[in-house]
């Protein structure tokens, strides 16, 4: 089954949040996997694209937007990829397809709009009995 990890950072900003999700995006491409990052909107895909590349000085994530040959696919439709097995959850919704992934990240929020819907989503993987797990970062 699917596993799924929150990942909460404590009093951040939406700044602090887009590092900390491309330093989890960064670590799995370092382990082996290929990822999927699922965005609410084509302006999400670009704004994550951007920081992506300027995140951190010494890291390299290859990635493209939308569709592609890289171990990063950053896009706004997680039915029609390819390989994938991990989907970086960025999107305000679980998506239809995230029983085909072998882990879904998830983030807990970095303001109150953005907590609310992780609950949600949340409270739809517990619901169906997906594994889930909890992980604290510090800024």
């Amino acid at each position: 089954m699917t596993r799924v990890d929150f990942y909460v950072l404590a009093n951040s900003s939406e700044r602090d949040h887009e590092r900390m999700i491309c330093r989890v995006v960064e670590k799995a491409f370092r382990h082996g996997h290929e990822i999927y990052v699922l965005c609410c909107d084509a302006a999400e895909v670009k704004r994550f694209d951007e920081t992506l590349w300027r995140f951190q000085d010494t890291s390299f994530v290859p990635h493209v937007c939308d569709s592609g040959d890289a171990p990063v696919v950053i896009g706004t439709t997680a039915s029609d990829i390819a390989n994938p097995d991990v989907l970086v959850n960025l999107a305000n919704e679980v998506p239809d397809t995230v029983s085909s992934f072998q882990r879904v990240i998830e983030s807990a929020g970095f303001d109150d709009p953005t907590r609310g819907a992780a609950r949600t989503r949340y409270r739809y993987y517990q619901d169906r009995g997906f594994p889930l797990h909890t992980h604290k970062i510090s800024a």
